[in-house]
């Protein structure tokens, strides 16, 4: 796979948050509960689950005076993209993406296995409408596309 910067993308010189997973796959998505508590409420209250039509992505869009959050989330999951600044009708932002290898290995199974139902239903619903209109480009590696529903059921 090319390693490429794309048009937007936001890259730092300053590594002195680099992730210590960061020669580790994308799939490895190793979190604390801390991490995941956070990213879970960053999703609740700021996310964007949808696409462009093609394929599906998680994305975060914040001012500009949230960059060392965005920062963070760079460190933590490897495998997401932050875009930005930009400016636009007087808003600065940025926004972090997740798609691709660490969506559907990665991001999926973390918010599959979150009562994100019980918590939010709101945002469970729009998590939900996104699966369902790309469920082809979501199936995990290992073929098996399972719901916090379906791994309750089995258990």
């Amino acid at each position: 796979m090319f390693n490429v910067i794309h048009d937007g993308e936001t890259t730092f010189a300053d590594d002195s948050l680099d992730s210590p997973l960061a020669g580790e796959s994308a799939t490895a998505l190793a979190m604390d509960s801390f991490a995941g508590g956070i990213l879970l409420g960053l999703l609740v209250g700021e996310g964007h689950f949808g696409g462009d039509g093609r394929q599906p992505q998680v994305t975060l869009r914040m001012h500009v005076r949230h960059e060392p959050l965005f920062r963070w989330l760079l460190a933590q999951f490897p495998g997401s993209k932050l875009y930005g600044p930009y400016n636009h009708g007087g808003r600065q932002y940025y926004q972090w993406m997740v798609r691709g290898e660490m969506l559907k290995n990665s991001l999926i199974p973390f918010l599959d296995a979150a009562p994100l139902a019980q918590l939010d239903p709101h945002t469970y619903e729009r998590y939900r409408q996104m699966k369902d209109r790309y469920k082809q480009k979501l199936v995990p590696s290992n073929g098996e596309f399972r719901t916090r529903e379906t791994s309750l059921s089995n258990s």
